[in-house]
């Protein structure tokens, strides 16, 4: 085995055992809240006519294998909890690149080295004001993620992610229309 490949295995180890210490950690905290937003999604819309709690989209994993990805059926930060049951898994990282479809361009070609890591719950994308970058430059910012990622840079992209969720959910906020009472 080369130096090369010998390093990618064990930052591979090193990151999951990370991701699933960090992810079951996570997941036991956040369960009362995870709790909380299912049954005010079952309970709370009586419009929804029964619609599922979960929306299910298949996204490319690790290697390209594709797995059913859950969120919760709510526009939110609150719909990506679910993930951390696919971060538990193994499925998807807590900080990798962004999730796409098998059949998604970038899941071909050159760009397939992206799935060499495991997709993620938050990554350079998410902290970069995704909203306001062009597609390409989000793509750099996977692939230069999955080139020199390393446990510093996932410990400082979650660090930044959620005050850039903030962010983002203020200039929302402050883009629309002021409600009369």
């Amino acid at each position: 085995m080369t130096a090369n490949r010998t390093q990618h295995t064990h930052r591979g180890g090193l990151k999951r055992a990370f991701d699933l210490l960090g992810g079951t950690a996570l997941l036991l905290a956040l369960s009362p809240l995870l709790a909380a937003v299912a049954l005010s999604l079952a309970l709370g819309s009586p419009a929804a006519g029964g619609a599922p709690l979960l929306r299910r989209r298949t996204v490319a994993g690790l290697d390209g294998r594709p797995f059913t990805m859950l969120t919760f059926r709510t526009r939110s930060p609150l719909a990506a909890l679910p993930l951390l049951l696919h971060v538990v898994r193994g499925q998807m990282s807590l900080v990798g690149p962004c999730p796409l479809a098998p059949t998604h361009r970038e899941c071909a070609g050159e760009t397939r080295r992206r799935l060499s890591v495991r997709p993620g719950m938050t990554g350079p994308w998410q902290i970069s004001d995704r909203s306001d970058l062009p597609w390409e430059e989000r793509e750099l910012l996977d692939l230069h993620y999955v080139d020199h990622h390393w446990l510093g840079m996932d410990l400082a992209v979650l660090a930044r992610t959620l005050p850039a969720v903030r962010r983002r959910r203020l200039r929302r906020a402050s883009a629309r229309p002021a409600r009369l009472a």
